[in-house]
């Protein structure tokens, strides 16, 4: 199969992972250069993966470029994704799609009105863990779903990351910034959501960076960064949901799923394995086997492996424009619910992806 040229603009602390997987575990992905309005941070990342510096116009104008993967923080990913489609390119976003509904459906309406392709992060629901659940689920295991809680609480990224201001502007905060991979595992799981209630919180103005190189320095909070919320999905479910920069440490696990005749354990969905755990009713907990795929490592881009496999058998790819809008749509939803004290309905629709049982490349099950 001809590889899929991929030019990636955006080359900060994220791209490492991306690029260690496409260059590993994904043979279709032809890497055509890389692109940073710092050059020097674009130039320090191709040395490490051997790999050609471009200019972003250099990018744009490359006709064998067919996909460009948008890296680059919240605030710029539809105006980069934008240019991108204006250049005639299939586009992939870090997530979220965008900062807001309104620019996520601009970038949704121009792909499609131009016949190109969107994606978006996350992709770690196609990894084996979250399979296997989904797997489990669709065997009807769990009975009837009922509901589940999603769970995200932290004391904040400004301990780790070397620059992490953007955490805590318009576009950031822990809804628009981890949410993204349970919500999407949750549409994966059980369809989309149809309503949204919740509350969003800030309790502080500022906050301390600890982290190097700018320790001690403080930065100001423009985003709720506790939020709490309930999902009721199309399929009858009602989800909890919080996610929070604000905890110093809790109990409980990121994902559970309840049925009326079983409950799933699920893994981080910010990881591609991990243990699945399933009780049937009366019964105890018991360790699932991972049956599918994509569980034994970091495979961040396998969105975008999947979408250029899509593109050469003419077929959708699982991390799609719709579900990133969905899922764009419901976290915004939460602060709507917030800031108005009501119930928000879901406009968008999105089909659930379609099941991963087999590997990519060869279609065969990985050992």
């Amino acid at each position: 199969m001809d590889k899929v040229g991929i030019g990636i603009i955006g080359c900060g602390n994220i791209s490492g992972a991306y690029l260690k997987a496409m260059t590993s575990a994904f043979p279709i992905l032809d890497i055509r250069g890389l692109a940073d309005l710092n050059r020097e941070i674009a130039e320090a990342k191709a040395a490490e993966f051997n790999l050609p510096v471009k200019k972003i116009d250099e990018l744009l104008a490359d006709p064998k470029v067919e996909i460009i993967v948008n890296l680059t923080v919240p605030k710029a990913h539809v105006a980069v994704a934008l240019q991108a489609l204006d250049a005639g390119k299939n586009t992939y976003s870090e997530k979220p799609l965008g900062i807001n509904f309104a620019e996520g459906k601009k970038l949704a309406d121009t792909a499609r009105a131009k016949g190109l392709r969107i994606g978006a992060a996350p992709d770690t629901f196609l990894g084996g863990g979250h399979q296997t659940a989904r797997t489990l689920i669709d065997q009807g295991v769990i009975g009837i779903p009922v509901g589940g809680t999603a769970t995200f609480m932290c004391p904040g990224h400004e301990r780790w990351h070397p620059n992490p201001g953007f955490y805590y502007e318009v576009g950031g905060g822990p809804m628009l910034d981890m949410g993204p991979y349970y919500i999407t595992d949750l549409v994966n799981l059980l369809g989309p959501v149809s309503k949204v209630a919740g509350f969003a919180t800030t309790p502080r103005s500022e906050r301390l960076i600890t982290s190097e190189p700018r320790n001690g320095e403080r930065i100001p909070v423009h985003v709720p960064t506790h939020v709490a919320g309930v999902m009721a999905f199309a399929n009858g479910a009602v989800v909890q949901i919080g996610m929070s920069f604000d905890i110093a440490g809790h109990k409980h696990v990121p994902l559970e799923v309840y049925g009326t005749e079983g409950t799933l354990i699920v893994p981080d969905p910010n990881h591609f394995g991990g243990d699945v755990s399933y009780l049937k009713k009366g019964g105890q907990f018991e360790e699932q086997p991972l049956t599918q795929p994509y569980a034994d490592g970091n495979y961040r881009s396998i969105g975008i492996a999947d979408m250029a496999y899509a593109i050469r058998n003419n077929r959708p790819h699982r991390a799609n424009g719709d579900l990133a809008l969905h899922v764009l749509e419901v976290m915004e939803a939460f602060h709507t619910a917030s800031t108005e004290g009501r119930t928000i309905d879901i406009t968008t629709a999105t089909e659930r992806p379609a099941p991963l049982s087999a590997s990519l490349m060869d279609g065969k099950l990985a050992n």
